[in-house]
């Protein structure tokens, strides 16, 4: 097999540290015509480096996920307001369960105006955007940190989360696949989101569109076992049927 052109693997350099690639964004930046860069991004897939997406490219799905701060990187706009929409429905002096992701991080920066919360997690990020504000009880799980993303998975976690039933639980995934599962890649964590799922008497799962286009080995749930989504465009014809059978509501949120 003929080795990567340098083009191809600053491309790939590129898509690794943001976790997508687009291809006019790529055209501008080595200043060639957007078929090279489909000519570039066809090799790359082909060689089960990347996976093609409309209009650009993702890292390959596979056991692992990609780095968080990539992951932080991807769709931030859109993260930030849907994490404004969730806090738009989330009332002051309730309790309420989150996990890891970075977008139930943005749906914490957007709660640190409410008042009278008790936020049970076992995501430090959450900690350190919460902890500081007086109105804002917080109670961190125990169990093993992730070095990577400071979460805190494994049964300590789990057993932790279930000595609560709380009003609100905010989830994030990492996939949706086309059945309405919802997936992720580490085996430990998907037993917390279990866990805070079981025991809120509202689940909210805020995604973005691109968990759509991912997969991920591990299985969370379904869509059905939600009660809101709030997401940023539309979810697939097949899902939003899926979503009224269950009677689970489809929030897509619209930036302001």
């Amino acid at each position: 097999m003929e080795a990567l052109s340098p083009r191809q693997t600053d491309i790939l350099s590129k898509a690794r540290l943001t976790g997508r690639v687009m291809v006019e964004d790529l055209a501008a930046d080595f200043d060639v015509t957007p078929q090279t860069i489909r000519k570039d991004l066809n090799e790359l897939c082909g060689r089960g480096l990347l996976a093609r997406v409309h209009g650009g490219a993702v890292m390959k799905a596979g056991v692992s996920n990609f780095g968080y701060e990539a992951r932080r990187r991807l769709a931030v706009d859109e993260k930030r307001t849907i994490g404004l929409a969730a806090a738009a429905i989330i009332p002051d002096d309730c309790t309420i369960l989150i996990n890891i992701g970075t977008t139930t991080e943005q749906v914490a920066l957007a709660l640190r105006d409410k008042n009278g919360l008790m936020v049970i997690t076992n995501n430090i990020n959450v900690v350190n955007i919460l902890g500081t504000n007086p109105n804002c009880e917080v109670i961190v799980a125990g169990g093993l940190v992730r070095h990577s993303d400071g979460g805190i998975v494994g049964e300590a976690a789990v057993d932790f989360i279930r000595q609560f039933k709380v009003d609100f639980a905010i989830i994030g995934v990492s996939a949706i696949d086309t059945d309405g599962t919802l997936l992720d890649y580490d085996y430990r964590e998907v037993k917390v989101a279990k866990a805070i799922m079981e025991n809120a008497r509202h689940t909210i799962l805020v995604t973005d569109h691109t968990k759509l286009e991912r997969s991920a080995p591990v299985r969370i749930g379904h869509l059905s076992q939600l009660n809101t989504i709030i997401t940023d465009l539309p979810l697939p014809d097949s899902l939003s049927a899926l979503c009224r059978e269950a009677g689970t509501d489809i929030i897509v949120a619209q930036e302001t």
